[in-house]
């Protein structure tokens, strides 16, 4: 009968023996990657579509606009990530020459520019009305009113849920490797596949997304205090 192994003997096996700890390091950084990146999409895809949701009630050139929007919103939100996933790396891009993270990239940078959109589109209506007539009363623009008046103010109200949309898309990311990515999650089957041993590296893989949204959390809520203390001056 095989002896049980000790604590000590499994961390071992599972990332000492074989450099096995390189694929959660490797894992990790690609999980960043696709996080940082799908981030910096979704982010200029939900303000494009704020704006749109804003502004297209007031302006009937704008209408086109406003029904794909909505049919985005709709689309996007009410189909799971692993599908849409799925969809833009079997029917969307599927050049053999284009790397997989890229797909994965564009894929969640998709889907949380829809959530990201309905960010935005909150904030901008959080702003006081006033704030539009007050900047066309000194000769501004719409557009210029909005982008120089309004967004900042909107941007400083909605900064804690646009953090938490990040954090939401960190975890989101662990569904990469169902179309063949060494993300964080997958990295961690890998080693379990090779040494038979669940344990040290689901909880391993746990712990480092556990660290991750912890910190995250914490500049958060530093985050909102000093934006109530900015607020209270």
């Amino acid at each position: 009968m095989k002896e049980k192994m000790s604590l000590w003997e499994q961390i071992q096996q599972n990332l000492i023996e074989g450099d096995r700890y390189m694929y959660i390091v490797k894992g990790l950084g690609l999980t960043l990657e696709i996080t940082v990146f799908a981030a910096i999409i979704g982010l200029v895809i939900g303000i494009l579509l704020a704006l749109i949701k804003v502004m297209a009630p007031d302006n009937k050139k704008m209408k086109p606009l406003d029904w794909f929007a909505s049919l985005y919103l709709t689309v996007v939100r009410g189909t799971p990530m692993v599908v849409q996933l799925f969809i833009m790396y079997y029917i969307v891009i599927t050049a053999p020459q284009v790397s997989k993270v890229f797909v994965a990239i564009i894929a969640f940078g998709i889907n949380s520019g829809a959530y990201v959109a309905e960010i935005v589109r909150a904030g901008i209506m959080s702003v006081d009305r006033g704030q539009m007539e007050a900047g066309r009363s000194l000769g501004l623009s719409k557009k210029t009113t909005m982008v120089k008046i309004i967004l900042p103010q909107a941007f400083k109200n909605i900064l804690p849920a646009l953090g938490n949309e990040f954090i939401t898309l960190i975890k989101e990311t662990s569904v990469a490797g169902f179309i063949g990515i060494q993300d964080l999650s997958k990295a961690g089957d890998v080693i379990r596949s090779q040494t038979q041993s669940p344990y040290i590296p689901l909880l391993m893989v746990a712990a480092i997304y556990l660290v991750i949204v912890i910190g995250l959390t914490t500049l958060l809520g530093r985050l909102e205090r000093r934006l109530r203390k900015s607020d209270m001056r």
